[in-house]
This record gives C-alpha cells, sequence and structure tokens, in this order.
C-alpha cells in the first residue's frame, strides 16, 4: 500500500512508518516536527511567526484582519507540495488538528487529502473535541482537566485544550468525521472516550521502533538515579505538581541514597540522553494509560510513574505491575518511591517485565500490522 502519515506526535507516526516500511509499504510522512522535539519527517513544513518581532507582526495582523500567517505559511507550504500528496490507498490524520493551526486551515488541507486519496483516518492519541469533552465531564475521579476543574491552574492555561470544544473546532471535528473511514486510539486515555462511537475502531497499541534504542544496562546500586523531565506546555495537564512536592520529601528522607536530575524542555535527543542514566522515570500523574515517553523507558528496563490503571491491567490481562500507576497524591508517589529505594531488587524485577510488556505488545512492526488490518478490513 501506498500510505500518507500526517502530523507528528511524540514520534508516534515516525515508529509506525518504520514499521510499515519493514512490512514492504510506501509510506510518507508530512508534519511540522511536533514543536521543540524536532521529530524528522519526509516534508517537514516549518512554523513562522511564532516568537520574537515575528509574533508580534502576527498578532497585529490578526487583530486587524482575523487572519493567523502563522496557519497560512504552513498551509501555503503544503500545497506547494500538492502533487506528492495524491494517490494514496491510505491518509491518517495523527489528530484533528494535525498541524496546530486555525480550524479553517486545517479544514482546506484535510479537504485537499480527502478528495484526492482514497481512504482517510483519523487517530486519537491527544486532544480532540471527543477525548476534550470526556475529560472536562465528571466520568472519572481525575484528568487532564482536574487543575481546571479545581482552580488550581488559571484557567487561561487550558487553552490550547479547551478550544477543541470551541465552536470552530467543533466545526472541523464535524467535517472530519463526515470523511474519514474510521478513528483508531492509541491508549485507554482516548479508547475510553471512544467507547461506542459509530466510527471507532478500536485501540491500536503506540509502536515503538526497539531496534533503534539504545538500552543501557541498568545497573543497580547507590545512588538511585531518579528523572524527570518538565515541559512547560504541558505541566498542568501531567500532573508535575504532585511529583514535585514528593520529590521535595524523598530528597530529605534519601539525600545520601538518591540522585534526582529534573531537565526542562529538552529536545528529544537530549532528554533520551539524560534519562539513560536513570532507574526510576516519573512520567505523569493524570493519566490511564502510558504515554510514548514512558514506553521508550519502559522498554529500556527503568520503573516508570506514569498512568497504569485497573483499566489498562485489564485491557492487557496483566497480573504483575509493568510500571507504576501514580495517582494525584504526594504521598501515594512518596511511599511507593520509598519502596524501591528500600528494595532495589523490586526496581530490577519491575524493569524486567516492562521490557517484556513493551516487547510483547508495542514492537513497531507488529503494532504496524495492526494498522494495516484495520484499514484493509474497512
Amino acid at each position: 500500500m501506498r500510505i500518507l502519515l500526517v502530523g507528528e506526535y511524540s514520534r508516534l507516526h515516525n515508529s509506525l512508518k518504520e514499521g510499515l516500511q519493514v512490512l514492504g509499504h510506501e509510506v510518507l510522512l508530512i508534519s511540522t516536527g511536533d514543536f521543540f522535539k524536532k521529530y524528522p519527517s519526509d516534508i517537514l513544513l516549518t512554523r513562522k511567526y511564532d516568537s520574537g518581532i515575528p509574533a508580534k507582526f502576527k498578532v497585529g495582523i490578526y487583530k486587524l484582519f482575523g487572519i493567523d500567517i502563522t496557519s497560512r505559511s504552513i498551509k501555503n507550504q503544503f500545497l506547494k507540495h500538492r502533487e506528492q500528496l495524491k494517490g494514496f490507498d491510505v491518509v491518517q490524520l495523527i489528530n484533528e488538528s494535525p498541524f496546530t493551526i486555525q480550524p479553517k486551515e486545517e479544514i482546506a488541507i484535510i479537504n485537499f487529502l480527502s478528495e484526492h486519496n482514497k481512504k482517510l483516518f483519523l487517530l486519537c492519541c491527544g486532544t480532540d473535541y471527543i477525548s476534550v469533552s470526556h475529560a472536562m465531564s465528571d466520568a472519572h475521579p481525575y484528568s487532564i482537566f482536574s487543575g481546571y476543574k479545581d482552580g488550581s491552574f488559571p484557567k487561561e492555561r487550558f487553552s490550547s485544550m479547551t478550544k477543541y470544544v470551541t465552536a470552530p473546532f467543533k466545526d472541523l471535528h464535524d467535517f472530519i468525521y463526515k470523511r474519514i473511514s474510521g478513528v483508531i486510539a492509541s491508549d485507554m486515555d482516548y479508547h475510553l472516550p471512544l467507547l461506542d462511537h459509530p466510527k471507532y475502531l478500536g485501540l491500536i497499541a503506540n509502536p515503538v521502533n526497539l531496534s533503534r534504542l539504545t538500552i543501557p544496562e541498568n545497573k543497580m546500586g547507590e545512588p538511585i538515579v531518579i528523572f524527570m523531565g518538565i515541559n512547560r506546555g504541558n505541566y498542568h495537564t501531567k500532573g508535575i505538581s504532585y511529583f514535585e512536592a514528593a520529590l521535595e520529601i524523598i530528597k530529605k528522607k534519601y539525600s545520601n541514597r538518591v540522585k534526582i536530575d529534573v531537565v526542562e524542555n529538552l529536545p528529544y535527543t537530549e532528554y533520551i540522553a539524560r534519562y539513560n542514566k536513570a532507574h526510576i522515570l516519573l512520567d505523569q500523574v493524570l493519566a490511564y494509560d502510558q504515554g510514548y515517553n514512558a514506553l521508550e523507558a519502559m522498554a529500556k528496563g527503568k520503573v516508570v510513574f506514569t498512568g497504569a490503571e485497573d483499566a489498562f491491567e485489564k485491557q492487557y490481562k496483566l497480573t504483575a505491575p509493568v510500571a507504576i500507576n501514580a495517582l494525584p497524591d504526594a504521598t501515594q508517589i512518596v511511599n511507593e518511591l520509598s519502596k524501591l529505594i528500600e528494595s532495589p531488587n523490586l526496581i530490577t524485577e519491575i524493569g524486567k517485565r516492562a521490557k517484556q510488556f513493551v516487547v510483547a505488545h508495542h514492537d513497531h512492526v507488529k503494532v504496524a500490522g495492526e494498522y494495516v488490518a484495520v484499514w484493509g478490513e474497512v
């Protein structure tokens, strides 16, 4: 098949592309590289006017004429490649807003893709109309909107997500769902909101290219290294404040037995180099399943504090933990960290199971085969 992957998020489409190529498919990836993470792409569209003086110029143009010049620039760059973007058997969007631009420009791009290719699919692996509506409800005890609901963060901090339930993005959502052959979820956080939706095709686990990972030997000994990478853009949706509160207690309790490494907004390659040295990775709290960073760390035998709720364990029929389910409770996190620090053999045991889990369920070639099967059935 000829397959076009549109947009990138946490290297998911890159890993899927690599798996599909192993299976003999022709794959093209077009994206903006996922902001500061700078993931590779066959056709890389460059975001402009997002900082400095150009950003001020952009704001002025928007106020005067209602035109977002970053969005217009992305659309124009896309259209320069229009002949390369026709005739695919399958087109998959990483998100309802795959280029993170204004809805009317996304609609123009998606309309082109729908008209000039055979099948259009949507991947739900990030915020969109359905997942945000679900997270803002009281369907679960906590969600990425917990800080929004309880007022612990200003509501404007959530504007990059609440925008998905505004009228323009609802129009984008409706436009896409009329044209897609189906929608696929990448983990439980997106599976749960889509249950019973008529266009839902099921959950396909995040693909991880194990062959490209450098897997250092996770030698036990002291100090035990605890790593946390902070992205200020999603700090309030990941529950990082709970990790920070827990680490303050751990520093005092085990000052001579642990080394705590906290970094911010690093490009992907630098981020990986830092966490390779860790035994324990603090990923996220307000989740019910693992994201891509957590899975890569698990593949390296790290013990990851992340989403690992009952629904996740039931989905994969687990009988022993492969990650630590981090709850929005600093005391719970301290207790779980303390168990590991005081019994380092648990780090080895959980890390071994984590690696086996990723190999069994997330291998990029296996996952690519699952995508091909679902795409072909529709």
